[in-house]
């Protein structure tokens, strides 16, 4: 709220996205689901917040300051799109640290943004309930994965509340795809 005068008016918070992970390699399918949600949520910026290492997944090969000058390749001019490294600023790589770190910023509406492989393992995550509490949860469908992402418990769980599932023309391509090549 902003206080005008004698009033308070209600000030209208910022939306933005946060598309998190180790990007091992940043690709075409990360800069397709940011554009489409920067368009369809309205969101002002997308922070794609760079892991060292997810806790679900194996060791990266490569350093976290080669997959930043390579995402900063990849968004080209996307200026939308702000590449971060939080996890020495929080000395957390967990999402619900993230999340509280960047809700400080009481002006900010958080979208949360992942993938429907995410949804199917993201009732293992740390505080996973706190984080669909915390923010909107958008998940886009990915090759594969929508009919088990559907029947996940976190879907199950969050369905009537803020989680949107995302159909939209799919980027055929994974970083373990790329990570292969």
């Amino acid at each position: 709220m902003v206080k005008l005068g004698n009033k308070l008016t209600l000030k209208k918070k910022i939306k933005i996205g946060i598309l998190g992970g180790s990007f091992d390699p940043a690709h075409e399918g990360h800069l397709a689901i940011s554009k489409k949600a920067k368009k369809k949520f309205r969101l002002k910026n997308i922070i794609w917040a760079i892991t060292k290492k997810n806790p679900l997944k194996n060791k990266s090969n490569l350093s976290v300051k080669k997959r930043i000058n390579f995402a900063k390749k990849i968004i080209k001019l996307n200026t939308f799109i702000k590449i971060k490294f939080y996890e020495d600023k929080i000395n957390s790589n967990k999402t619900i640290n993230l999340i509280n770190y960047i809700k400080k910023n009481k002006a900010l509406d958080i979208y949360f943004i992942i993938g429907a492989d995410n949804l199917i393992t993201f009732h293992k995550w740390d505080e996973w309930k706190l984080i669909a509490q915390k923010c909107n949860i958008i998940v886009f469908d990915r090759q594969g994965f929508k009919k088990k992402s559907l029947k996940s418990v976190a879907f199950k769980h969050l369905r009537q509340k803020n989680l949107e599932f995302v159909t939209f023309k799919k980027v055929n391509i994974s970083s373990s795809q790329l990570r292969k090549i």
